[in-house]
């Protein structure tokens, strides 16, 4: 008796036997081709989609928030975004887009997107502090997204409110150009765009995020509505060969840089796959830290759901535990079992 194809593939975990060549199933990933979106960019160089007969086609969009509507309607499987105002309020819709797994996150010693302000500024003694920031204008990648939090977090050291600046919405592509013909005087700035505006000298780090926000969910990777209820084995498939990226990037992390013993294979993925091409620059910028298991830090999603809620962004009262779904993760550390760290 033949095994339906996707009961031969969870038999198998997608080994596929001599001589049996199965079509792989085509995923449609949603990227901001950002340095946090490593995991993917590894788990696709190195095979592990391909292990799971997966087959991956990135998708390039400015933002996360910009990722939502496509994983709805199905355009898009699965997303590489920050979490955001956006999903909490599709969840209102009934648009079942769910967080379900680690990104990125501000792990003690890993500032991913610090608050940038422009050199002149710094030079000239005007700001020094958070609390210089007062009165200034600060670039936001996306207004309802995960930097809102980081920004508040960092007036809330400086002594301030958000009412105490003005918010200015520039893409992580355009901010370059915003320090330098003076648009903007600072930023949450991800990396590696931080880092190449520091060494073209048009900015330097005011403060790292992890030291006023320290385990702040930055990035999660998104499952669509329509990638969950129709092809839920495949997920689980794509799933396994995620947290395989994920725990390889992990082990490419040692004292907030890529100095871990998979560090210059992550850096050359990097350079491939996103618009940075300077290995010198990956030398030099902080990565995301992530938890090599997948799990999301789901009190802190809550914790900047509040706030977009008081910023009246929001238009309902869906929570974050609502937005989450662990049981693709949970799947994946049954089958490779828990990574345990040192």
């Amino acid at each position: 008796m033949f095994l339906r194809r996707s009961a031969f593939l969870a038999a198998t975990g997608a080994a596929l036997l001599p001589g049996i060549a199965l079509a792989a199933d085509k995923v449609r990933v949603g990227t901001a081709n950002l340095a946090s979106d490593a995991p993917l960019f590894i788990a696709d160089k190195l095979g592990y989609f391909k292990d799971q007969n997966v087959e991956v086609e990135f998708v390039y969009l400015a933002s996360g928030t910009q990722m939502i509507a496509p994983m709805g309607t199905g355009e898009l499987d699965a997303g590489a975004g920050g979490p955001s105002a956006a999903l909490y309020n599709a969840a209102v819709r009934e648009i079942n887009i769910k967080a379900v797994a680690d990104k990125g996150r501000l792990s003690p010693g890993y500032g991913y997107n610090p608050i940038m302000v422009r050199k002149d500024l710094w030079d000239s003694g005007k700001v020094r502090s958070l609390r210089d920031l007062k009165g200034l204008s600060i670039a936001d990648a996306s207004r309802g997204s995960a930097a809102d939090s980081t920004i508040n977090e960092a007036l809330k050291k400086g002594g301030l409110t958000w009412n105490d600046v003005k918010i200015t919405i520039l893409s992580f592509t355009d901010m370059a150009a915003g320090f330098q013909n003076g648009a903007v005087d600072a930023g949450c700035v991800s990396e590696p765009f931080a880092t190449a505006m520091l060494q073209k000298g048009l900015a330097v780090r005011l403060a790292t995020s992890d030291t006023f926000y320290p385990n702040q969910q930055i990035a999660v990777l998104f499952f669509g509505s329509k990638f969950i209820a129709q092809r839920p084995e495949i997920g689980r498939r794509f799933m396994v060969a995620y947290v395989r990226g994920l725990r390889y990037y992990y082990e490419g992390l040692r004292d907030g840089h890529y100095y871990g013993a998979n560090g210059q294979t992550v850096v050359s993925i990097l350079a491939q796959y996103t618009p940075i091409k300077d290995p010198a620059i990956y030398a030099d910028m902080i990565p995301a830290g992530v938890d090599p298991n997948g799990y999301l830090n789901v009190a802190s999603m809550e914790k900047d759901r509040q706030l977009w809620a008081q910023l009246g962004e929001l238009n309902g009262t869906i929570t974050a535990s609502q937005v989450v779904d662990l049981s693709f993760v949970d799947a994946a550390n049954r089958t490779l079992g828990k990574f345990r760290r040192n």
